[in-house]
């Protein structure tokens, strides 16, 4: 998707980047710039371009309704002309043309709710009035109005951006630059941004048409980017759509996996136990697109974990650590596992049979049990027979340090009874 083509009708050698001239060509290509002088119909749209860059406050007391009706109706004509009109558009209405749209796009965001909520890279961004190519500062323009708090105004600029990334073939580079930005500045400054969820939404797409094997720049993405991700408190709202871009990385790499697995845990959350619900069934698909290879490697870390959230006191959090069970690929992960795996598994299980509160996190418990004594009866008889041991000596170990504070409290007493304390009274 990144191999960049062009066409002989679209390029040039004097232009770097492909102008909104060169969009008109590609979706029209019959279009053509004439040589001649304006025609009538030109200067009726000219005419109707100039009205309609005016922009209404609609916050003005002065400003009159019926002028903004007009205006809607005049865009509505305009937009009509330009999509049934098979006319060439003559070169001189472009410019006009995208200075309206500007002029009407790109405009100060309302301040959010929340003050602190306004990120440094939305004060960066001034708006520019007049465009006569899609540059740079058009699409960072673009980019920035997808802090809109209106999730109508997000689905359209998302529709819209990703319609300009398949399009300008040489500006792809800086716009997935422009975007990893925004998702750092999130990440690491704010965790303020309404447009998360959409400017992933855009990346799974561009995500998905990566050749094999992916380049470097794209593997930094996934390490540098999208993992940190998963550490943010409003992980929830974007979560879906950031799992669809891990899981196209480990699609197409599998050998990622062991990156992705290592980094989710490293972000495990303490306390929060949707994320954690969450996260669990994120690892549980990166299980099925994991290199058979990593298995032995990822074992002990993603059971430890995974055993952890059965022993949560959470019950919602227990039980869907538990369901992981009847993922086919994790079972046979364990079954490859070392000793040690099998022992910390095997660990888990008892411990929630004897001490969790909830019937139901005991009942799934035992269903897993059953399917780990099947896996291995002596393995499992083993480590009974340890866990058994370890308890012994730890009550042991209990006994012997209770008899201990016993004989420290009992000289102690013996000392004050021969030692008395003596107090000396002080006048002053």
């Amino acid at each position: 998707m990144d191999s960049q083509k062009m066409s002989p009708s679209t390029s040039s050698p004097k232009k770097s980047s492909i102008t909104l001239h060169d969009l008109f060509v590609q979706e029209c290509p019959h279009f053509t710039i004439p040589s001649s002088s304006p025609t009538s119909g030109n200067e009726e749209l000219l005419s109707t371009i100039s009205y309609c860059t005016f922009v209404f406050t609609f916050t003005d007391p002065l400003e009159s309704p019926a002028q903004r009706d007009s205006k809607r109706l005049q865009l509505t004509r305009l937009v009509s002309i330009l999509k049934s009109s098979k006319k060439p558009v003559h070169e001189k209405v472009l410019g006009p043309l995208v200075a309206m749209i500007s002029a009407n796009l790109f405009r100060p965001l309302p301040l959010p709710s929340n003050p602190s909520a306004i990120s440094d890279f939305q004060k960066k961004k001034t708006p520019s009035p007049y465009f006569l190519l899609c540059d740079h500062s058009f699409l960072r323009n673009l980019l920035a109005l997808l802090q809109s708090e209106d999730p109508r105004e997000r689905e359209s600029l998302k529709n819209v951006y990703h319609k300009i990334y398949s399009k300008f073939i040489s500006d792809r580079s800086f716009m997935r630059k422009s975007m990893t930005e925004v998702l750092l500045n999130y990440v690491f400054e704010t965790e303020k941004h309404p447009g998360i969820a959409d400017l992933l939404e855009i990346w799974g797409t561009i995500i998905n048409g990566f050749t094999v094997p992916l380049k470097e720049e794209h593997k930094l993405f996934l390490m540098r980017v999208l993992i940190p991700l998963h550490k943010t408190k409003g992980m929830q709202v974007y979560h879906r759509q950031l799992a669809y871009c891990v899981s196209q990385f480990v699609q197409k790499e599998p050998m990622l996996g062991g990156v992705v697995v290592r980094g989710i845990l490293r972000y495990w959350p303490v306390t929060n136990c949707q994320k954690e619900i969450l996260l669990i069934g994120e690892l549980e698909d990166l299980v099925e697109n994991l290199d058979p290879d990593q298995y032995r490697k990822l074992a002990l870390p993603l059971c430890t974990q995974i055993t952890k959230c059965i022993n949560s006191w959470n019950s919602q959090v227990a039980e869907r650590a538990l369901y992981v069970w009847n993922n086919e690929q994790f079972v046979k992960m364990v079954s490859i596992g070392t000793v040690e795996v099998f022992t910390v598994v095997v660990e888990g299980m008892e411990k929630n049979l004897k001490w969790h509160w909830s019937t139901s996190v005991r009942q799934l418990t035992e269903s897993v049990k059953v399917m780990l004594e099947e896996m291995d009866p002596d393995l499992y008889s083993k480590v009974l027979m340890g866990m058994e041991a370890k308890e012994s000596m730890a009550h042991q170990e209990d006994i012997k340090r209770k008899k201990r504070w016993e004989r420290i409290e009992l000289e102690a007493a013996k000392n004050q009874f021969l030692n008395p304390q003596r107090y000396i009274r002080v006048s002053y």
